[in-house]
């Protein structure tokens, strides 16, 4: 047998027959595998990099809760842009902002002030500032810890 050429199995394939569905399945866990959401979530150790849009869409002073889902608020206050975990540092229910710019947990009765300071328990811990970097377009891009 030649060994510059590939062996032959059973149905004459060289290295082997792949069916319509197996290739379809392949294809599908590669994409799914290498979709540029888990690249960047890869390449940041597990961090998971949410855009949360133009800069332009927190323009005014305030909370803006769009995110609260994906567990953060965006706050603006003057010049300055901030972005808050909306977990509960106490059991890591979701945060409601409040009309006064605080933050009050349902679960269990924690509230936090503006800044994200803890103002009445049980929640011992202040809320997390997550890192946050505008990208090449001009869009708020906000870095999610695992877990």
């Amino acid at each position: 047998m030649d060994n510059n050429k590939e062996a032959m199995n059973e149905a004459g394939c060289p290295g082997g027959c792949m069916n319509r569905r197996r290739f379809l399945l392949t294809v599908a866990v590669a994409a799914a595998c290498c979709s540029p959401a888990s690249l960047v979530e890869a390449a940041s150790g597990g961090e998971r990099t949410v855009d949360a849009g133009p800069l332009q869409d927190y323009s005014s002073t305030g909370v803006y809760t769009r995110f609260r889902d994906q567990g953060f608020f965006v706050i603006r206050n003057g010049a300055k842009l901030v972005v808050l975990s909306a977990i509960c540092t106490h059991k890591k229910c979701k945060l409601t902002a409040e009309a006064d710019r605080t933050f009050f947990c349902d679960c269990h009765g924690s509230t936090f002030d503006p800044g994200g300071m803890v103002t009445e328990g049980p929640a011992k811990r202040d809320l997390p500032v997550l890192a946050s970097f505008t990208n090449d377009q001009g869009h708020l891009m906000v870095k999610l810890p695992q877990g």
